[in-house]
């Protein structure tokens, strides 16, 4: 799906299909959800651009993802999408700016894209200036970035209390499920790196726009670009100490529960070494050998019962006056 925004006193949407195609070359931002190649090859013979495919998108190589070819910027950068559902994505989004257009091209939906669009519709300024539209696009992605940490963040500090001080925590857990907490630990440290990976790419992506585009942006936009970089350095501290964070409150899980079973463990050894004693007396006296002077004692059994019970409570009180009980 292709959507363009035409600058009409202020940006307007505009779905594009085969009747309109003629439209995209008025389009200040051209944004391209999923395209089939048919629409690759459409919009390059139109634009005079070399739109990179979905394989060459998701190479790795620093020169594969932020080049100048002719007049144009092609930068791309990994960005999330369905950040509080169960199973969050990530994808590479790539941005082509020209002198007169912006061209995205993703295969996911980052709630940035849908946050520009709406205040793009709503807002009286005129974004005649394709570099000023990536410019609110990058700021709007980086806020939600910061959304995104500060989720995990509070997230972590209700499981720290459930660990630490269940009677702190706010959510209704009488005991805590270690089980739980490891699992939910996992993927909010999983959205965590996720969000720290975005943030490297756009660390590389903002200095590369800003010294590429050179004076053709203003000081205002330049600007905008050094503080965007301060706030992605910034967020990238801040996801390292998450990352910390995680890993420590997986070790101190992971202590508690040695911790339980090891409690559990030393009550069966206590009540082993308890039994014991009867029981060896329990195997003599059930020997039954002829010439055993208890055997026809009148209170022998009474007598052997007496001292299974001694034998027996004799070790519980010295174990609950050491207080391993």
């Amino acid at each position: 799906m292709i959507t363009a925004y035409l600058n009409e006193e202020t940006l307007k949407a505009y779905e594009i299909r085969e009747d309109n195609l003629s439209s995209l070359k008025d389009a200040v931002w051209i944004d391209m959800l999923q395209p089939t190649r048919a629409e690759e090859l459409e919009l390059e013979k139109l634009l005079g651009l070399n739109i990179p495919t979905r394989e060459e998108m998701i190479e790795i190589e620093l020169s594969s993802r932020l080049y100048k070819h002719k007049d144009a910027l092609f930068m791309t950068a990994s960005m999330i999408a369905q950040s509080t559902s169960r199973d969050p994505k990530q994808d590479v989004v790539t941005f082509i700016l020209t002198k007169k257009q912006l061209v995205t091209i993703r295969y996911i939906e980052p709630q940035a894209f849908k946050l520009l669009s709406s205040h793009l519709n709503s807002s009286d300024l005129n974004y005649n200036h394709a570099a000023t539209v990536l410019i609110e696009l990058l700021e709007a992605t980086i806020d939600r970035l910061a959304d995104i940490l500060e989720v995990v963040g509070h997230n972590l500090e209700e499981y720290s209390k459930l660990i630490f001080r269940p009677d702190l925590s706010s959510l209704e857990e009488e005991k805590p499920n270690y089980q739980f907490l490891i699992q939910k630990m996992g993927t909010n440290a999983d959205l965590n790196t996720k969000a720290r990976e975005c943030l490297v790419t756009f660390s590389r992506l903002i200095p590369f726009f800003g010294q590429s585009v050179g004076t053709d942006l203003d000081t205002k936009g330049h600007t905008r670009l050094a503080t965007l970089s301060k706030d992605v350095g910034a967020l990238s501290d801040h996801a390292s100490f998450i990352s910390t964070k995680v890993n420590f409150l997986l070790d101190a899980t992971l202590g508690l529960i040695n911790i339980e079973q090891n409690a559990i463990i030393k009550i069966f050894s206590v009540a082993a070494v308890i039994f014991l004693p009867p029981t060896l007396i329990a195997s003599v006296y059930g020997m039954n050998f002829r010439f055993m002077p208890e055997l026809s004692f009148k209170w022998g059994y009474f007598l052997a019962i007496g001292m299974m019970f001694l034998s027996a409570l004799l070790p519980y009180k010295y174990f609950k006056r050491k207080k391993w009980l």
